[in-house]
């Protein structure tokens, strides 16, 4: 009974997996193919490369690229630099409401970004960051999951070397950057894996928020160039969204072990 348990979760995950990958198995093919080779699945067709460059000539790529590129450095430097603050504060500085404080922060996690479009967007407007990178990814550089990230991972540290520092006469600050910091690299890299990869492919905010060439992002850029106004080729739009995600698909690949290491080290306690 339990080797027939064990064949149906390793079924059930396969199917799963497959399920989940089949879309991009049919992108791949679908880019490297004309259309009608594509749709039919003819395994005898040959393969082309016209359809990258037929789409790379469609749409400012690069710009997309370096919009984008700049987005998620902007917003992961300032969610580093808010969480780290933030998260150390929550785990070794004692001050009135601390736990109340931080339920609220936590709360922020049951609110869907969508619900604060609005606020988000006249808040943007004053500020005179309407159509700018900077407009795009301050609403997300406060991640209240973030803080609990990086609460949960400055409590593990021992509370020997925290001693230790104060003795030796390092302020927090001090304390912050040579202690703590350190010994949360592997959270940093978790953490940077899925705000990265979020924001990549953040689409609806980016969408409201940006007007022009000059600051809209990947996921922007391509729902205009497939828009179906401009012709929908599926086997064009598959080879753009491909050119979309290379970037991500490419760096997981090659660090896929430090991320998985990353995970599995982080532990929420």
């Amino acid at each position: 009974m339990n080797r027939l348990y064990q064949y149906l979760d390793n079924f059930g995950a396969i199917l799963l997996a497959v399920i989940w990958v089949a879309p991009l198995l049919f992108a791949f093919w679908a880019a490297f193919h004309t259309t009608s080779d594509a749709v039919n699945f003819n395994l005898t067709s040959s393969w082309t490369l016209d359809n990258f460059r037929i789409a790379w000539e469609g749409a400012p790529w690069l710009k997309y690229f370096r919009n984008t590129f700049v987005l998620v450095t902007v917003v992961l430097i300032g969610q580093f630099i808010i969480t780290t603050l933030a998260g150390f504060a929550f785990a070794q500085v004692n001050f009135p409401g601390k736990d109340l404080v931080f339920i609220l922060v936590l709360l922020q996690l049951f609110i869907l970004p969508e619900v604060l479009i609005v606020e988000n967007y006249a808040m943007v407007s004053r500020l005179g960051l309407f159509d700018s990178v900077l407009g795009v990814g301050m609403p997300y550089m406060a991640s209240a999951f973030g803080i609990f990230l990086m609460r949960q991972a400055f409590k593990s540290v021992p509370i020997e070397l925290h001693e230790a520092a104060r003795i030796e006469g390092c302020s927090w600050f001090g304390i912050l950057l040579k202690v703590y910091v350190p010994l949360a690299k592997p959270t940093y890299l978790a953490y940077a894996l899925v705000s990265v990869s979020t924001h990549w492919n953040n689409f609806l905010w980016p969408l409201i928020v940006t007007n022009s060439e000059d600051t809209r992002p990947l996921t922007v850029g391509l729902s205009i160039f497939g828009a179906p106004e401009n012709g929908v080729d599926i086997s064009i739009i598959s080879a753009a969204t491909l050119m979309s995600i290379a970037p991500l698909l490419i760096t997981f690949l090659i660090f896929q072990r430090q991320f998985v290491q990353a995970f599995l080290r982080t532990g929420i306690k």
